[in-house]
């Protein structure tokens, strides 16, 4: 009895370590940031346009209309850390571009660029609550933007810089990442270029191009 009992309890314990063996491995948390595919990889690119119909501002004041505004703009960012939730994920903004621009501010005849200087930035995605969104300067120095202007002189260019960094917050509705009336303080140009430029914007759908048929990008 003492034998049969001792067998017993061995094959008990060996279909145990099998079954535990068998087992499919724990399956990992929720990521802060997710598509229809599931987590969303370090090293995937995510990347968004302007929502349809709006636009892109660099305007005078934060709540002003005269300035500088843009029917199309885009980024593309590569994800550097996706937590499980609740957390941040971040990223490394590598492009910003700006187009079909047009400015009400007088002298001005045209806008012939704006361009997004010492990328990378970096960019971190909470989820706590209303998804904060900031942008932060990178290793090459403050966020920089240098706006070139048309005149009936010749072009001017006006140079901004913010050496802290930018709030916004995404949005699972339209799955948007938006920004509104954030300063960037002039750092070199004439007198035409205001003080202080804010900038205003909201992208989407921030897609995943990394996977395949480039999902939408939830925060969770």
């Amino acid at each position: 009895m003492r034998i049969s009992r001792t067998l017993a309890t061995v094959a008990l314990a060996s279909l145990a370590l099998t079954g535990a063996a068998m087992a499919p491995a724990q399956a990992a948390g929720t990521a802060v940031l997710t598509t229809s595919a599931g987590n969303v990889a370090v090293g995937d690119v995510l990347t968004a346009n302007l929502v349809s119909g709006t636009n892109a501002t660099f305007y005078n004041s934060a709540t002003g209309t005269s300035g500088v505004k843009c029917a199309t703009s885009s980024f593309s960012a590569t994800v550097t850390s996706n937590p499980a939730a609740p957390g941040s994920a971040t990223e490394q903004l590598n492009t910003q571009t700006f187009g079909s621009c047009t400015s009400n501010v007088v002298g001005v005849t045209g806008v012939k660029s704006i361009t997004v200087t010492n990328l990378p930035w970096t960019n971190t995605v909470s989820d706590a609550p209303g998804n904060p969104v900031s942008l932060t300067p990178g290793t090459a120095g403050a966020l920089g933007t240098t706006v070139v202007l048309n005149t009936i002189l010749g072009s001017v260019s006006c140079n901004y810089q913010n050496s802290t960094g930018i709030s916004g917050t995404a949005s699972n509705t339209g799955n948007t990442i938006g920004f509104s009336g954030q300063p960037f303080t002039l750092v070199s140009g004439p007198s035409l270029c205001f003080t202080t430029g804010y900038f205003s914007a909201t992208y989407g759908q921030v897609l995943d191009t990394s996977v395949a048929g480039s999902p939408a990008v939830v925060v969770n």
